[in-house]
């Protein structure tokens, strides 16, 4: 019963014109003659009502642009792509790696900076704060005395990136290249393959 309510639905909005006629050639041959024949022609008033009230309502939507305007809508930061996300936040690097790096450098010189984890309640607020479209405040004690959520929180956006930083294309070229026999020679595929990065990812 639902399956032959939705398929009414679909003639329904074709007839009105809600979707082109080729979607019907996909599936003319496949639909039982039942169905075909217990589905009313002529639209009616009431059905007419409902298609105008849906266009109105799909023309009447907010544009992505509005809704980030008014804060309904913010850029995920962790798990999107790179270049995405670049482009959406006028950045050439990511902000979350920015504040990151500029505060290991002022603060991070310890043992382990990158191989010691931090406390897992400390990144979860800096990733929470950086999702927000915010700016943390790094230097406060709870991230002073915990360093290492710091560079634990720049290990997890780059293990949340969909395409890796040296990216999957060029996977079987960076292999190569750190398989090279010498290391003058190893040291000059590395760099030819850095070049053939995309933009977001090389800078």
């Amino acid at each position: 019963t639902l399956l032959r309510s939705i398929f009414c639905l679909f003639l329904l909005l074709l007839q009105v014109g809600f979707f082109p006629s080729e979607c019907v050639e996909l599936i003319n041959d496949k639909v039982p003659q039942s169905m075909t024949n217990s589905v009313p022609k002529p639209v009616s008033k009431k059905h007419g009502k409902l298609i105008t009230f849906l266009r109105t309502f799909m023309k009447s939507r907010p544009t992505k642009q509005k809704l980030k305007q008014r804060g309904i809508l913010k850029e995920r930061v962790f798990g999107c792509d790179l270049g995405e996300h670049l482009l959406n936040s006028g950045h050439d690097v990511p902000q979350v790696l920015k504040s990151c790096t500029e505060f290991i450098e002022k603060h991070g010189i310890v043992d382990g900076i990158y191989r010691l984890s931090g406390i897992a309640s400390n990144i979860q607020k800096l990733r929470h704060e950086f999702d927000s479209e915010q700016i943390p405040d790094l230097t406060k004690d709870i991230y002073i005395q915990d360093i290492h959520c710091v560079g634990s929180l720049c290990k997890l956006y780059f293990r949340e990136l969909p395409n890796p930083l040296l990216t999957y294309q060029l996977y079987e070229k960076f292999s190569d290249a750190v398989s090279a026999a010498t290391d003058e020679e190893r040291l000059v595929k590395i760099h030819d393959v850095i070049q053939q990065l995309p933009p977001p990812h090389y800078r």
